[in-house]
């Protein structure tokens, strides 16, 4: 995916992820409020003109995927108003408990149940599988997940050790314990007889789900993990992290997404102001610069930054957009961006 221009420059678009026949996971990530919900979605647009079906899903609990649409999705996949191959759905894995979870009949939890369950992230990581087991039955050509700030996604890819060491713990437990347990249960009325074998044959096949996953998650020609972030400094740090933890999971990561940058105006847009406010196009661009100097300038810091240590990824430039980026055609816009490089004239 990392293919070069003739000058040794990275592409700085997001026609890599376009180009390939291959992928089937796609993330989108990042430090919150950078921009990842409007970024998945443009992209979701991009992918549904060049793939057979394409599946945009956010696992953000704050879910700004209808709003982004300017449409409704719930936790079952919705095509998107205007698309024949394009659909959205809105899931929280770290809250919604799958049915049957680890109770067993008659409503009581199961000793061993209960054992797991205190267990830390055992919860996340089920309700994780779940979905993932949901979504690989869907079958779609290509899967964006928009997912919750960075602290949540790097949780999201330790699920398969969570899970391993939970079946450890809860066998060392069932060899030394088993006998004591069952009995206690039994006078206690907690669960009936055989329930850990349940509990066990669905936490094995659970992590086997997800082993398999996480076996396309380092395959790099099925998955990649897009990087979404602001010319900021914690921004600019949490994208480090993100990219070293991505790294240490065998997880591909080749374009990051520097959004909402600020450019001084064009002289188009310096002569339509000073028409509009009977000032002279040059009096708009003097303003224009007192008032964004500073920032343009920290932000073009940071920028050179991110070029001199990113230098072997995409590095796609977004500008700061004077409007709200809601409905598909404003989606689309951004799309623009993401394929062509922003000109500020």
């Amino acid at each position: 995916a990392r293919m070069a221009d003739d000058d040794g420059m990275m592409d700085p678009t997001v026609q890599s992820l376009l180009d390939s026949t291959t992928l089937k996971w796609i993330f989108v990530g990042g430090k919150g409020g950078v921009g990842k919900t409007t970024n998945s979605s443009a992209l979701s647009i991009l992918l549904s003109q060049v793939r057979r079906s394409v599946l945009v899903i956010s696992t953000d609990p704050a879910h700004n995927l209808s709003d982004a649409f300017d449409q409704k999705f719930s936790k079952e996949p919705q095509l998107v108003n205007g698309f024949s191959n394009l659909y959205a759905m809105e899931v929280d894995p770290t809250v919604e408990q799958p049915e049957g979870d680890l109770v067993e009949s008659g409503g009581k939890s199961s000793l061993f149940a209960d054992l797991s369950s205190s267990i830390p992230g055992i919860d996340e990581a089920m309700s994780f599988g779940e979905l993932l087991k949901t979504v690989k039955s869907m079958e779609y050509d290509c899967i964006v997940f928009d997912t919750a700030p960075t602290g949540h996604t790097l949780r999201l890819l330790s699920f398969p050790q969570v899970l391993d060491k939970a079946l450890s713990k809860l066998m060392t437990m069932k060899a030394q314990f088993g006998g004591i347990l069952t009995a206690m249960q039994g006078m206690l009325g907690a669960g009936v007889p055989g329930g850990e074998d349940e509990l066990f044959s669905r936490l094995e096949g659970m992590k086997t789900l997800i082993d398999d996953v996480n076996r396309q998650f380092q395959d790099a020609s099925q998955t990649t993990f897009v990087c979404v972030c602001i010319a900021e400094f914690l921004s600019l740090y949490e994208t480090e992290r993100l990219v070293q933890e991505l790294t240490k999971h065998g997880i591909d990561a080749s374009v990051i997404i520097v959004n909402q940058l600020l450019y001084p105006p064009s002289k188009q847009k310096c002569a339509e102001l000073g028409s509009q406010h009977s000032v002279s196009p040059e009096a708009v661009a003097a303003i224009a610069k007192s008032l964004s100097h500073c920032r343009i300038a920290m932000q073009a810091k940071y920028v050179v930054q991110m070029e001199e240590l990113y230098d072997d990824f995409h590095l796609v430039k977004l500008p700061l957009l004077d409007s709200e980026v809601r409905g598909v055609e404003n989606l689309r816009r951004i799309g623009g961006y993401l394929t062509t490089p922003y000109n500020p004239e």
